[in-house]
């Protein structure tokens, strides 16, 4: 068994806020990079530029990439060798606490409100986290924090398809939610797609897949990689473009995590980043 001070936690979490708000992952700003060169609409072309400009200086200055510095999606492997100990016996709150420090120290906007419909009342220190946690083996804490932007969780989609719906099914549902949110996530968009479970945990699957690396697939079979590469073909087609103003690149990858289901069901969620796809990491 391992102790870790629930100290070490808060500090790592404050830090995090810091990383994820100021820097744009290398994978991403590669990718729209790589699209920039290839994109033949001037006007999207210069958009793709003025999106890494906006990455390097957001970098160099230590300035939030964007204004909305988004919802605390926090994942946690909490290893079950691992003891809390200090002031904040809970990580939950040992994470909160991290993200009020984080979020104070560098100024970054608070958008969290107390109540969705009834009090609207600003928290005031973006908590509380939304925090998925998950036991593993091992003495050591994954610490993941993912800020969500408002503009592109407000495109997510989820819809309970039948298995006779089938491939053809999936590619246009989530092509079509990305299609018809036009310009509102931002694009280009990273879309992390779930697909089986329950509705549930098909939607925090398609969450995760916002996680992996830009344009690489995890798949065990090349059958899902097919079927990434189809979707992401149809939504570059549409002429969205980025920022919604017209051009060849609408999102920049479609990742896919799939789940067991039941065999009445075919669940598919759509979760969509803007094209600051941001995400950081520590490990204690």
């Amino acid at each position: 068994m391992r102790d870790v001070h629930s100290y070490f936690i808060v500090q790592a979490v404050s830090e995090l806020c810091r990383t994820a708000a100021y820097n744009l992952p290398s994978d991403v700003e590669t990718a729209i990079n790589n699209a920039a060169e290839k994109e033949k609409s001037p006007i999207a072309k210069s958009i793709l530029q003025k999106c890494c400009e906006n990455a390097v200086r957001a970098r160099k200055n230590a300035m939030p990439i964007c204004q909305d510095t988004g919802f605390a999606v926090v994942f946690v492997e909490l290893g079950i060798d691992v003891r809390i100990k200090g002031d904040d016996k809970s990580i939950y709150d040992a994470i909160n606490k991290g993200i009020r420090s984080g979020y104070e120290l560098n100024y970054l906007r608070k958008s969290i409100v107390a109540d969705p419909i009834f009090d609207r009342t600003n928290t005031g220190d973006n908590t509380p986290a939304f925090i998925h946690l998950t036991l593993v083996e091992g003495d050591r804490i994954r610490i993941i924090l993912a800020p969500k932007g408002g503009g592109s969780e407000n495109c997510s989609a989820l819809k309970m398809l039948t298995p006779s719906d089938g491939e053809q099914g999936i590619i246009d549902f989530v092509a079509g939610s990305v299609i018809s949110a036009g310009g509102n996530p931002c694009p280009p968009v990273v879309v992390g797609v779930g697909i089986g479970g329950t509705a549930e945990s098909c939607m925090l699957a398609a969450k995760k897949a916002l996680l992996r690396t830009v344009g690489l697939t995890n798949q065990p079979t090349s059958y899902y990689g097919e079927l990434e590469q189809k979707i992401l073909k149809k939504i570059n087609k549409s002429g969205v473009g980025p920022q919604g103003l017209g051009g060849s690149t609408t999102a920049l990858a479609v990742h896919i995590e799939t789940l067991p289901t039941h065999i009445a069901c075919l669940p598919v969620a759509v979760a969509v980043n803007c094209h600051v796809a941001r995400h950081a990491e520590v490990i204690i």
